[in-house]
C-alpha cells in the first residue's frame, strides 16, 4: 500500500503494516508449511481483541463446498482480495469464470502464480486493473479486517465494482460486532509479525458502512458454522 493511497482512503498509515507482514514473518512461514496454526493477538486495544487461533492449511487446501456456494451467481470478472495462495481465484477459474487475486504477501503471491493463478502483489488501494468494472468482489477467510477501516474499504471496493456488481463478504457471527485494532500473527513456535491494522465486523454493523459508499444488502446468509453478505453496487 503506497502511503498515497491508503491516506485517501482513510486507512491509518503504518511501517509493516502488512497482515502477518514484518517480525518473524509468521505467515510466510506458515504457506510454506512451517505451521497449519496461526494465532491473531489483538494489541494497543482498549477493549481487546483475545486470541484467534487460524487454520493456515485450509488457505492452501482445495475450495470446500461452503467456498464453492458463495460464487453462485458470480460474474467475470472476479477479483478475490487478500487472496493469499489463490484458493478461491483457482475455485473461480475452474467454475469458468475469469478470477484474478490481489495480495500484499510475496510469499503468497509467488505460490500462486507457481500454480498457474493470475495474482497481483499489491494492496487493494493501490492501483488495480479494470477499476470500476469488475462483476464480482470476494473477501473471505476475515477479509473484512483489510486496514483496519471497514468504511474505508466499503468505499475502495464500490469504486472497483461496476454498476450491479455483487461483492461477497465473510463477516463476524455477532451481526452487531465492530472492533478496529492493531494486531499481530504468532505461529506455535512462537514466531510473531509485525503490528497490522486489523478489524472484525457483523453483518448488521457493517451495513452503514456500505450504504454510505452506494452497496445495497442483497443476502444475508451463514453456512458450516461461518456468516456471509452480499452486496449490490447502485
Amino acid at each position: 500500500m503506497t502511503l498515497e493511497s491508503a491516506r485517501d482512503y482513510g486507512v491509518p498509515v503504518q511501517t509493516d503494516a502488512a497482515f502477518g507482514g514484518g517480525g518473524a514473518e509468521p505467515y510466510a512461514e506458515a504457506l510454506l508449511g512451517a505451521s497449519n496454526v496461526l494465532y491473531l493477538h489483538g494489541v494497543r486495544s482498549p477493549e481487546g481483541s483475545g486470541v484467534f487461533a487460524m487454520n493456515a492449511g485450509r488457505w492452501s487446501a482445495d475450495a470446500d463446498a461452503t467456498d464453492l456456494s458463495l460464487l453462485a451467481g458470480a460474474a467475470s470478472p472476479v477479483l478475490d482480495i487478500g487472496c493469499g495462495p489463490g484458493r478461491m481465484v483457482r475455485a473461480a477459474t475452474t467454475l469458468g469464470l475469469s478470477a484474478v487475486g490481489v495480495d500484499v504477501s510475496v510469499t503468497a503471491v509467488r505460490i500462486a502464480i507457481a500454480a498457474g493463478l493470475t495474482v497481483l502483489n499489491r494492496s487493494v488501494f493501490d492501483p488495480i486493473p479494470l477499476e470500476g468494472t469488475w462483476e464480482t468482489l470476494l473477501l473471505v477467510d476475515g477479509n473484512i479486517g483489510i486496514g483496519g477501516d471497514p468504511r474505508a474499504l466499503m468505499r475502495r471496493c464500490a469504486a472497483l465494482l461496476a454498476s450491479g456488481g455483487l461483492l461477497v463478504i465473510e463477516v463476524s457471527a455477532d451481526p452487531d460486532h465492530e472492533l478496529s485494532y492493531e494486531g499481530t500473527l504468532e505461529d506455535a513456535q512462537g514466531r510473531r509479525s509485525a503490528p497490522f491494522p486489523w478489524s472484525e465486523i457483523g453483518a448488521r454493523a457493517l451495513g452503514p458502512h456500505a450504504e454510505m459508499a452506494g452497496l445495497r444488502l442483497a443476502q444475508e446468509w451463514r453456512v458450516s458454522g461461518r456468516s456471509f453478505v452480499r452486496f449490490v453496487r447502485e
